[in-house]
């Protein structure tokens, strides 16, 4: 017979190792399965951008203070550089400087500060950026790079955890076993993390949940020689991010743009820019919705996003040295959801493309409610 773990995971993205790193703790005996040698999907195609700022108000701001917290813990002891601490969020627009004043006046503006082109220059030595109306700086956002930070936390969890990885594709999941193309893997409680495979196990609970994906395009742009002091986010993110966008005060600058910037609108284009260790920036991205997105990289796309980075940084424009395309999960009715699909078998998905800036709170939340479910039956 092969042997029982406590805790099996389908899936070693981000979400997947944060369910690991919350069944480690526990003391579980922990394996991971999965059918790339590494993380491959949304994981390691994003900024690394950890969003406290703009998260939604509520449920998903608290996952996501929860969830940097947990990275600032982790990241020395598993090796993770942090490259940029804070974010700063600007108002191009005076629309948008409404948009902040607005939401510092919630919960959400903890910490943060509202500031003015001459005072945020002075501050962060904002040579490169062109002209603004105000900047919002948010202490509370940190960045790693994707490509370097989940294969080191995966080397982590094995080394100061025992927690196992395999590589093999899961092709069904039923109580206490995971069955794959080499074998059957027996566990006491699964949990099932797919990413952005919304046709493989249980697809009848992702159409249940109508869910699909979500495509974007992502730039790597060479270094310029100067330093961003924190990542950046433009008035396309106002209208995006929905902590802020959700506010009354987002209509008119919604209106603003999609009469001057409607192709950007249409594209799903917003800023975001950071910087790696290497003085070269992440600039993305555009959004396109398809259970099926095609693979290819559009230059229309790449250049309304440059049009917003070239608005935003003119001072850091350079030669585009990477072109890529990521895709998530995709849901229009919720932002994450977790559910028991067998018993002991639980299916966990972020549908809102904020799986580094949450997924360790959820994976939290979600083990130790399965774990205390299960001490509860045993109990009876």
């Amino acid at each position: 017979m092969p042997e029982t773990y406590d805790v099996a995971i389908v899936g070693r993205g981000i979400v997947g190792l944060a369910h690991a790193l919350a069944a480690a703790r526990t003391g579980a005996r922990v394996v991971v399965i999965d059918r790339e040698p590494a993380a491959r999907g949304a994981s390691i195609r994003n900024f690394g951008f950890v969003t406290v700022s703009g998260q939604a108000r509520g449920e998903m701001w608290n996952f996501a203070r929860r969830s940097r917290d947990i990275w600032a813990e982790i990241a020395p002891a598993a090796g993770i550089a942090v490259d940029q601490r804070g974010l700063l969020q600007l108002a191009q627009r005076g629309e948008g400087t409404a948009i902040l004043e607005a939401f510092l006046a919630t919960e959400m503006g903890e910490g943060c500060e509202l500031l003015d082109p001459a005072s945020a220059r002075t501050r962060f030595g904002l040579s490169g950026f062109a002209d603004f109306s105000a900047a919002m700086f948010s202490p509370h956002e940190l960045r790693v790079e994707p490509r370097l930070a989940l294969p080191a936390l995966a080397e982590w969890l094995a080394t100061r955890y025992g927690v196992e990885f395999q590589r093999a594709a899961a092709i069904e999941c039923a109580p206490g076993v995971v069955c794959t193309a080499v074998g059957d893997v027996r566990a006491r409680r699964i949990f099932i993390c797919p990413g952005d495979d919304v046709t493989g196990l249980f697809p009848e609970v992702m159409a249940r949940r109508r869910v699909t994906r979500c495509k974007l395009q992502m730039l790597r742009i060479a270094p310029s020689g100067r330093t961003l002091p924190t990542p950046i986010m433009s008035d396309l993110s106002l209208i995006r991010y929905e902590g802020f966008a959700a506010l009354d005060a987002a209509a008119p600058l919604r209106e603003r743009l999609l009469a001057e910037h409607g192709a950007l609108i249409d594209a799903g284009v917003h800023l975001i820019a950071v910087q790696s260790a290497d003085g070269s920036l992440v600039v993305g991205d555009s959004h396109e919705y398809d259970a099926a997105p095609d693979p290819y990289q559009r230059k229309a796309i790449d250049d309304l996003i440059l049009t917003a980075f070239r608005e935003t940084l003119p001072g850091f424009d350079g030669p585009v040295v990477e072109h890529w395309t990521g895709t998530y999960a995709w849901s229009p009715d919720h932002n994450w959801f977790s559910e028991e699909v067998a018993p002991g078998v639980h299916l966990t998905l972020v549908t809102s493309g904020a799986g580094m800036s949450t997924g360790f709170a959820i994976g939290e939340q979600v083990v130790a409610a399965a774990m205390a479910s299960k001490t509860k039956e045993m109990a009876q």
